[in-house]
């Protein structure tokens, strides 16, 4: 399912106004969603022997980006949430560290401090979390908020109602701004792709993210009923894998919310390598915003390791 754009050579023009981004926009191919949907469920059967599955375990385990983002979230919560992010399975320390842990700004200091010398990164949502209905100066005070406490990658979320209502020089004004607030973290821009309401949307968004210099392009905020599937991530890898081709430029991508089982993270490793290629089966490059999958990963870990189940009671609870 190609997601073919005009050529490289006018993709440094496409941004030069409102009327040209909106033209490149909708030049876009429509998406053939009956064909979108298929192709995901068909990768969603492929099936790895017990090897494979050893590896794919240990991978999707160091692709989690470890997520606490409640209103009831404490320094002893986030303290314990980057422990386990750090060392995932105290009876196993083969297991590989997460990628980050995922917090509110003013939860950055305590997680960095909880995570210092693990290796794991200390992500932070910011822009006025998940709606996003700020001004854009308070968006970037809570963006400088998180880098000064020392975030070393931002999620951002777009403008939804800009976005829907065709204001994308709004959006992507504003996705410009905050990358460069960013200084040298990482940037994620979240879509929520269930309020976008059709595929050709999250089409567009995704150039349009990437075209204003996300460093990962991410599904959602996991606060809405509709969150990471299986054809929304194959649709931005998609968009990802021919950003690349056009531009030489690799973005990240991220789904989020509802993965929550070994089963559906070995469907999405399957999509990652089926679409984009080997080059994002890495952490550098793609990430799985959750809670509770980490738990599913390290019993199955356990389950292989020792051909017994243990259960969840064998591993700590977030």
């Amino acid at each position: 399912m190609p997601t073919s754009a005009p050529a490289a050579n006018a993709l440094g023009d496409v941004t030069a106004s409102d009327s040209t981004l909106r033209r490149f926009l909708h030049g876009l191919p429509g998406v053939d969603a009956v064909g979108l949907e298929a192709r995901a469920a068909s990768l969603g059967t492929r099936s790895i022997k017990t090897t494979a599955k050893a590896y794919a375990i240990d991978l999707a385990i160091s692709m989690v980006d470890l997520t606490t983002l409640e209103g009831a979230d404490t320094p002893g919560k986030v303290r314990a949430l980057g422990a386990k992010a750090a060392l995932p399975d105290p009876t196993d320390r083969t297991a590989p560290t997460t990628a980050a842990v995922c917090v509110y700004p003013d939860m950055v200091a305590v997680a960095k401090e909880a995570v210092a010398g693990s290796g794991v990164k200390v992500a932070s949502v910011a822009t006025a979390f998940p709606a996003g209905r700020a001004a854009l100066a308070v968006k970037l005070a809570d963006v400088r908020d998180a880098v000064a406490a020392g975030a070393d990658e931002i999620d951002m979320v777009i403008d939804r109602g800009a976005f829907l209502a065709g204001n994308y020089m709004k959006v992507y004004d504003e996705i410009v701004a905050v990358k460069e607030t960013s200084g040298a973290a990482r940037l994620k821009v979240i879509f929520e792709t269930g309020e976008l309401s059709t595929y050709d949307n999250i089409r567009r968004a995704s150039w349009l993210g990437m075209l204003a210099g996300a460093d990962f392009i991410k599904t959602s905020t996991g606060k809405v009923a509709v969150n990471a599937t299986p054809a929304n991530t194959l649709l931005m890898l998609e968009a990802v894998r021919d950003f690349r081709a056009q531009t030489g430029v690799q973005i990240g991508v991220k789904p989020a919310g509802g993965i929550r089982t070994t089963k559906d993270a070995i469907k999405f490793l399957v999509l990652v390598n089926e679409t984009a290629g080997e080059d994002w089966l890495d952490n550098h490059w793609f990430r799985f915003g959750a809670s509770s999958l980490l738990n599913d990963l390290l019993m199955q870990r356990q389950k292989l390791a020792t051909g017994r189940y243990s259960g969840p009671d064998y591993v700590t609870v977030d």
